[in-house]
């Protein structure tokens, strides 16, 4: 017997503003105990879809509908800034409209499947990103839902983490409706796929394993741009023979009318070719032209049995050097990056005049209260306060004039992921710290931003554990804080 469709939309629609729609009378369905991929360029509206379907967000036309009150966890892309000062038992309890009695036994449940080890004292924000991103999934198992959300919950994960997700999916018998630019993560659970079009606003469903449906959609439009091209030749033909009867008289012009008529019919015929998802342009991210030193480590501070240990090394970078800093979650990679950039330890120190640019994996480089284009302009250095080529820096990261008047705060997180590549390269910097600089980003633009990684000429420091990523970029040196 077919499963039970236990999610579906029907003609439904939504906008934020008026005449901006974003779902066009979207249908479709999803079938219990079915894992499903949600697809969409970003801003197409996958978040907001998961707003709709959780009750945040209600429809100007059309249904959302659940079978049988089924319950839903959602796995957020970020811990919520002010939940960042409670303990992670605090964290958990925020879960339950009334906490249960056994509420110890089931956090424990929740974070052995995620493979979180951390005290339930411990302060959220002094969790590491991968601990934060293990909480999040936790969070959302400890409710034991019908329907599990998860927002890009690869972000920070390293490969052991990201193997007990995977092992988590194949296992549960719950349904599971996933977004994620991971590719490799996707294909090995992925049953079938839902595509949000940016441009008409429809929704595409596909069946299949995420790889499949990438080619069975690239085969689909080869044929709908062959099918175009041949309409075209013939239109083009049949036009010119209804100017040539045209002009003659008696039965050719009646030969024209009926040839007119066929190139209408023809031109009906034509379909509309799936638009693929727009790629950022090329780029190229200017050095601070500075020389000597740039940054010396000294010691680093390592998280050993949840406690600081400090480990004595030497490294020095100079221009042109890049530096790849590794380690399992909660090593202490991010704690790392932001001393550095804090300048209060003698022992790892950026040199003084050197301009930086940092990303942030939680974005907590951007102020969410600017516009973009204030953003934007407030990375130009001093000498250099040119709006027009800050404009168009700003359309090759597919940031255009109708987002410049947008709250960051209202941008999707792939989108602050742009404007912070594109801030990266107004500021000039002489020295790029870029801590899991993939996280919301789509995988079509990884190769460009791992092109213009390369052809920096400051030095970097970079944390990522997406392996495919890494394997595409220029590394001179390592500090793998596992192993020192």
């Amino acid at each position: 017997m077919a499963e039970q469709v236990i999610l579906s939309f029907n003609e439904v629609s939504f906008e934020y503003k008026e005449n901006k729609p974003l779902l066009d009378e979207v249908s479709f369905g999803i079938r219990q105990g079915s894992k499903t991929t949600l697809m969409g360029q970003n801003g197409a509206g996958k978040s907001t879809l998961f707003g709709l379907i959780k009750g945040e967000l209600k429809p100007q036309k059309g249904r959302v509908s659940i079978t049988n009150n089924a319950t839903i966890g959602t796995a957020s892309q970020t811990v919520a800034r002010a939940d960042l000062d409670l303990s992670v038992a605090e964290y958990f309890a925020k879960a339950f409209e009334i906490v249960p009695v056994n509420i110890k036994s089931q956090i424990a449940k929740a974070m052995d499947a995620v493979n979180l080890t951390v005290p339930t004292d411990r302060r959220v924000g002094d969790l590491s990103g991968g601990q934060q991103a293990r909480l999040l999934l936790a969070y959302a198992i400890v409710q034991n839902p019908d329907i599990l959300l998860l927002d890009e919950p690869t972000n920070n994960l390293d490969a052991e983490g990201i193997s007990h997700l995977i092992q988590f999916l194949l296992m549960s018998d719950k349904t599971v409706l996933v977004i994620s630019h991971d590719a490799d993560f996707l294909n090995l659970f992925t049953d079938g796929v839902i595509y949000l079009d940016v441009f008409t606003k429809k929704i595409e469903t596909y069946v299949g394993n995420y790889y499949d449906v990438v080619e069975e959609i690239q085969r689909r439009i080869e044929r709908e741009q062959m099918k175009n091209a041949q309409l075209e030749k013939s239109i083009k033909d049949r036009k010119e023979k209804v100017n040539f009867f045209a002009n003659k008289g008696g039965k050719m012009r009646k030969l024209a009318a009926k040839l007119r008529d066929e190139t209408e019919e023809m031109e009906e015929e034509k379909v509309d070719v799936r638009r693929e998802d727009k790629t950022i342009r090329e780029f190229d991210i200017p050095f601070q032209e500075i020389v000597g030193e740039l940054v010396s480590i000294k010691s680093v501070k390592i998280i050993k049995d949840h406690k600081p240990v400090e480990k004595k090394l030497e490294k020095i970078l100079f221009k042109n050097m890049h530096l790849l800093v590794s380690g399992p979650n909660g090593i202490g990679k991010s704690t790392f990056l932001r001393t550095l950039i804090a300048g209060k330890d003698k022992n790892a120190k950026i040199a003084d005049h050197v301009r930086l640019g940092y990303y942030s994996q939680d974005f907590s480089n951007l102020d969410f209260s600017q516009t973009v284009y204030d953003s934007l302009y407030s990375a130009l250095p001093e000498d250099n306060h040119d709006a027009q080529y800050m404009r168009s820096v700003a359309a090759g990261f597919l940031l255009t004039g109708e987002l410049m008047g947008h709250q960051v705060a209202d941008l999707s997180e792939g989108q602050k992921g742009l404007l912070s590549f594109a801030r990266l390269t107004l500021m000039k910097p002489g020295v790029l710290i870029l801590d899991e600089p993939t996280n919301h980003i789509n995988f079509r633009h990884l190769p460009v931003i791992a092109e213009a990684i390369n052809n920096y000429e400051g030095a970097v420091l970079i944390v990522s554990h997406m392996e495919e990523f890494v394997k595409q970029l220029r590394i001179d040196d390592y500090l793998d804080l596992g192993k020192i």
